[in-house]
């Protein structure tokens, strides 16, 4: 079975005003609808500017959980536009808050939770301050459109995030960050393809553009297949990036290929 989606992912810049930004989230998810996509996705904290570039400061603001308007405003325009949906909210969940996104299917419910795990703490990200890690790992959830796994932006960097999610047979990882222009864009780009390589995966990274006190974000979102082979590539403005995956192809491929089968566990730390 040929079972191909259409991707898009909105590379956003945010102001310090939420309702903006969900107007802003609202006017992508109509624009991918008219043009056929499956599933949108959307880059870090997309509601709020990105405040963990200060330390200890109070963002409780930006807070919102499960059951917020701006949480049930996505839900519901899901079902009205028969999409996908993979936002990236600052959310409280049981006292605690977290780098969160969520996986929403075409008839408005949440199928799906994934925190951030590892959790930066260095100049300009100041994570630790604001974040809870997750208490469960990472998970793949299974959609209509196949499966699919979300590895929350700096969890990329680590090898083990999107093996596991590939281990347990996601055939698409969505990956939301906050990228800047200080950073190696070139090389983040080819960290991306070649995960995507080793576990014959899709990938698709949704990154912020714009300046934000002393940070600019680089945009280049990015969209690979299962051979680690670029299909769509952002610049570093606004932009609707649409890409077009075969999702099942991952699986097969990833058969036939020995590099996870093979691997020698007892050996490994």
């Amino acid at each position: 079975m040929n079972r191909s989606i259409k991707i898009a992912l909105a590379q956003m810049q945010m102001t310090s005003d939420m309702n903006e930004n969900l107007i802003k989230t609202i006017k992508r998810m109509q624009e991918a609808s008219m043009k056929g996509v499956d599933l949108i996705c959307f880059p870090e904290v997309q509601l709020s500017p990105f405040f963990a570039q200060y330390p200890k400061k109070d963002v409780s603001s930006y807070v919102i959980n499960i059951d917020s308007p701006y949480v049930k405003k996505v839900c519901s325009l899901c079902k009205e536009l028969k999409l996908h949906a993979s936002p990236n909210f600052y959310i409280e969940e049981n006292g605690k808050r977290y780098d969160m996104s969520l996986l929403i299917d075409d008839e408005g419910h949440i199928i799906g939770k994934q925190k951030m795990v590892h959790i930066a703490q260095c100049e300009k990200f100041y994570e630790q301050d604001y974040y809870t890690p997750s208490e469960e790992g990472f998970h793949v959830f299974d959609t209509r459109l196949g499966k699919i796994g979300i590895v929350v932006c700096f969890d990329r960097h680590y090898p083990e995030s999107i093996r596991t999610e590939a281990l347990r047979g996601a055939e698409l990882i969505i990956i939301p960050t906050a990228n800047t222009k200080e950073e190696p864009s070139e090389l983040f780009q080819w960290e991306v393809k070649i995960q995507a390589f080793q576990n014959s995966v899709n990938i698709a990274m949704c990154n912020r553009v714009g300046v934000e006190g002393e940070m600019e974000f680089s945009g280049e979102s990015i969209v690979t297949d299962y051979n680690g082979q670029c299909i769509a590539l952002a610049g570093d403005k606004e932009e609707l990036v649409i890409a077009d995956l075969n999702l099942n192809k991952a699986t097969s491929v990833r058969e036939l290929k020995p590099y996870t089968s093979l691997r020698i566990k007892k050996f490994y730390e």
